[in-house]
């Protein structure tokens, strides 16, 4: 059954004045992401993953602008230029964003009730009265697994921890009444055990509220057991993209294998973690051939000259990488992809 896409992106090309310099930041991007889904992207820290979909709703710092390119969101553009009122429509609304440290996302002068009631008046005008916003105030926060609603609807953020003050931040965006919810690296600031009680919730309240997530981290390993696909940006550019299981288990471009290989879960003890030796590229230069060529080991000559078009793996799977060129010599995966399959968080 083909599915429905609920925002296409194409050909996006993302730019920051900075310095008197131009920055490249997001290098003709396509993306199609589908109703209902969870979309992984997935990549080091500038990779350009925050600003990519920043783009989605308007969010791009005061130097940054759309040089070219569409976000088609139900057939409508949202990469022409929009008023702030336009965007008032769209954030919250339809696309909401839970970012990575909660303290920053909530008030700390007004208690959490007042703060969820807050998005419900805004998003949901048909709910009226003091004591039907507080009934549903305390709906949304059951929902995120806090206990005792009515007490903890008086009380301020610096009386919760860092993962239930993450959990009420979900709440607002849940408020708003979203169809795409975008989480920005929702986890990284919370211990490993909180961590996955918050994928573990995100995962469930997707299917409550027949969410579209798209989840934004540097940890492969955080998405392994809850996205449906993956997408690997790099440089400004998504170089593969994949369903969960193929981007696991058959990656193909050498840049995804250094990230797989990143894993702690791949370490042995006593030696030392692998790590993606040298640093990206200068998005103020024009890129020549692929942008991960000068940090791989296994780069041809022509990784140096030319950029790769995207290669069709599966009718799922693409990767931009000459190795996939039918002319290309054979080059095997490092030991470490070969043995991602023993791995329990990813069975």
């Amino acid at each position: 059954m083909k599915q429905e896409v609920i925002l296409a992106v194409k050909d996006l090309n993302v730019k920051f004045s900075l310095r008197g310099q131009v920055l490249h930041a997001i290098r003709n991007v396509s993306l199609d992401i589908y109703k209902g889904e969870s979309l992984a992207i997935v990549g080091e820290s500038g990779s350009g993953k925050s600003v990519f979909t920043k783009t989605f709703m308007g969010l791009l710092d005061g130097n940054g602008f759309i040089d070219s390119g569409e976000i088609l969101y139900y057939g409508k553009d949202l990469a022409k230029n929009r008023s702030e009122k336009d965007w008032k429509n769209i954030r919250g609304k339809e696309i909401a964003m839970v970012m990575q440290d909660p303290m920053t996302s909530l008030n700390p002068l007004k208690t959490i009730g007042a703060q969820i009631a807050e998005a419900i008046r805004m998003h949901q005008p048909e709910i009226k009265g003091k004591e039907a916003i507080k009934k549903q105030v305390c709906a949304y926060l059951e929902d995120v697994g806090i206990q005792d609603p009515e007490r903890r609807y008086k009380q301020y953020p610096h009386e919760f921890s860092g993962g239930m003050r993450q959990r009420v931040v979900i709440a607002i965006a849940l408020a708003c009444k979203p169809k795409i919810l975008i989480c920005d690296e929702p986890t990284t600031a919370l211990d490993v055990t909180i961590q996955a009680q918050i994928l573990g919730l995100l995962k469930e309240l997707k299917q409550k509220y027949d969410l579209t997530i798209v989840f934004i981290t540097h940890d492969l390993g955080v998405v392994a057991n809850i996205a449906d696909r993956v997408a690997v940006m790099y440089a400004g550019d998504i170089i593969e993209l994949g369903t969960c299981r193929e981007i696991f288990f058959d990656p193909k471009h050498p840049y995804t294998w250094a990230l797989l290989s990143s894993l702690p879960q791949l370490g042995e003890k006593g030696e030392n973690l692998f790590t993606i030796k040298g640093t990206p590229p200068s998005l103020f230069k024009a890129i020549q051939g692929d942008a991960f060529a000068p940090r791989n080991p296994r780069a041809l000559k022509i990784d140096f000259i030319e950029e790769p078009p995207y290669f069709k793996v599966t009718e799922t799977h693409k990767a931009k990488t000459w190795l996939l060129d039918p002319r290309a010599p054979k080059v095997e995966p490092p030991e470490a992809i070969r043995n991602l399959k023993n791995l329990e968080v990813l069975k």
